[in-house]
């Protein structure tokens, strides 16, 4: 069961230094002012354009954020002599801002560099052009800064399909997951599960770098899923789209019969739709699993079977209301037996 006092946690800062390293490969990022400035800490996800402030205008200027220089700000810096361009780059660099990047590989001159150590601001130069590089940089800070949170439970992709399984230890999370992946399913982490919510209603599941894609099997004890299984049975992340609460089998309890209700959970104030499932010894619960699955899918595209029935319910009902007393069963046409 998901523990409802659950905490989720918020990354306050991250330096200079762990977004270079991180974006070296995936944004072609390198520095151009050496170790200055990289423990500096980046500590808003979002990224600011210095145009404005360049040509003096200050007042609304975000210093605690990545500046990004384009075309537009150094061709703007290429006009002014070199008074007015030390100037204007002393009027952003002297308020402390975390780092600069420049990108579409503009040439950057001695004085930009210049002015830059001397206030100890980290700059970086990249050839992605402005828009593509923000569009990436942007995703790269949202994951850092989003809100987290940690479960305990199985998660595999089933038809395309995130499931997150979640029950009490011990009550079979994993060797369903195992036999899932068996029947062709991919498995994104098993026992640690890390959330993070990306925007207002996307949780996204993946496995810890210390876990990744282990299972612990009582009784057998550590499997690696890729090394035994292959690449095609793992994916290194999911979206959370279904929550599988697995529960012992009680006869006085009741369940769900019908499927009407709209049931759900709340994991960092995002609703999931969830199934609680009772099992026992015996029961097919991965085939319940698929069918869990596809049964999501074929909501999500509009067919409701538990709807559908009612409305066919519904109709028969009417429709024999106005027919008491006629046959009850119509026969196929020829048929004898």
């Amino acid at each position: 069961m998901i523990n409802k006092d659950v905490k989720e946690t918020r990354k306050q800062s991250i330096t200079v230094a762990f977004l270079l390293e991180s974006n070296k490969t995936r944004l072609q990022l390198k520095s151009l002012t050496g170790d200055i400035g990289l423990t500096k800490e980046i500590k808003d996800k979002n990224i600011h354009r210095p145009g404005l402030a360049l040509a003096g205008y200050v007042q609304l200027f975000r210093s605690d954020r990545v500046q990004v220089c384009g075309n537009t700000e150094m061709r703007y810096l290429d006009e002014l002599d070199p008074v007015q361009r030390e100037a204007a780059l002393e009027r952003i660099f002297r308020l402390d801002v975390p780092c600069v990047v420049v990108t579409n590989n503009n040439v950057v001159d001695d004085l930009f560099l210049k002015v830059a150590s001397r206030y100890k601001i980290p700059v970086m130069l990249t050839q992605f052009e402005t828009t593509k590089f923000v569009y990436f940089l942007s995703d790269f800070l949202d994951d850092q800064f989003s809100p987290q949170t940690v479960l305990h439970g199985s998660f595999v992709d089933v038809y395309g399909i995130g499931l997150l399984l979640v029950g009490r230890s011990g009550i079979g999370k994993s060797e369903i997951a195992l036999d899932l992946v068996e029947r062709g399913h991919r498995l994104v982490a098993d026992d640690v599960v890390m959330i993070t919510r990306k925007g207002e209603g996307i949780l996204m599941g993946a496995g810890t770098d210390l876990v990744r894609h282990f299972m612990e099997i009582r009784g057998l004890g550590l499997i690696d899923v890729r090394s035994m299984f292959g690449i095609r049975a793992i994916r290194f992340q999911k979206r959370v789209e279904l929550v599988i609460e697995l529960m012992e089998w009680r006869p006085d309890e009741e369940y769900t019969r019908t499927g009407l209700d709209d049931e759900g959970i709340s994991i960092m104030d995002v609703k999931i739709p969830s199934v609680e499932l009772p099992i026992f010894p015996g029961k097919n619960v991965t085939v319940i699993c698929e069918v869990i699955a596809l049964n999501y899918l074929l909501k999500h595209y509009g067919y409701d079977a538990a709807k559908e029935f009612t409305k066919r319910l519904e109709s028969v009902i009417s429709e024999k209301s106005k027919q008491i007393g006629e046959r009850a069963i119509d026969y196929f046409e020829h048929d004898f037996e």
